[in-house]
């Protein structure tokens, strides 16, 4: 069973529909034990970091998503859920993250009009290490975002993936052990998209 994590974001619905339609078990809940006895867990999301980080805390999540990395289970943060597994983001005035990589979230500040923000549509990803979660999928395939801010890690070899908007080169997937997480919604990018999840839910990281 694949645990949707649900701590008050928006897009679980999306999400579960996406595995419905694959034929994979899954259920959203905030349950801490069944987030820690779950086969794999997906921490998706839209909204702000602040008010995420705040639900997270209130609900008592953050050391079982913790608990979920550490252990070994497979684990794919989506958009909102990427960019708060990072140590900090710009948002909301600075808000520290769950830190389960190194970086920050830094906030999108076009010279461009022409490149509005938030970026909304389809974008392309340049696949820069191969990695099973992105098995074929070709490089400069276009998946779908939604954001303001964009992951910048500390370290680029977990660097899977990365697109361009608003003159920045940013990493749009990445991958540490059991951890893997993108920017893009591949609930909302179509054929590619629901290949991704296939693969996610087919991953072994050991």
């Amino acid at each position: 069973m694949i645990a949707i994590v649900d701590y008050n974001a928006g897009n679980l619905t999306s999400v579960k529909l996406a595995l419905d339609y694959l034929g994979t078990s899954s259920e959203i809940t905030r349950n801490s034990e069944r987030i820690l006895a779950a086969d794999r867990v997906i921490f998706p999301g839209v909204g702000s970091a602040g008010a995420a980080m705040e639900n997270i805390r209130v609900l008592g999540l953050a050391d079982v998503l913790r608990r979920v990395v550490q252990r070994g289970t497979p684990f794919l943060g989506i958009c909102l859920g990427t960019q708060i597994i990072f140590a900090a983001s710009e948002e909301d005035g600075g808000v520290p993250g769950l830190g389960l990589l190194s970086g920050t979230v830094k906030r999108f500040n076009p010279s461009n009009r022409a490149d509005k923000v938030p970026q909304i549509g389809w974008n392309s990803v340049t696949i820069i290490k191969p990695h099973p979660l992105l098995d074929g999928i070709e490089s400069g395939s276009e998946f779908y975002f939604v954001h303001s801010y964009y992951p910048a890690p500390a370290d680029h070899a977990c660097v899977l993936g990365e697109t361009e908007y608003a003159d920045i080169r940013f990493a749009s997937v990445v991958a540490r052990g059991n951890l893997a997480a993108t920017q893009f919604h591949p609930e909302k990018s179509g054929r590619l998209g629901l290949r991704v999840l296939t693969n996610f839910t087919a991953w072994n990281p050991a």
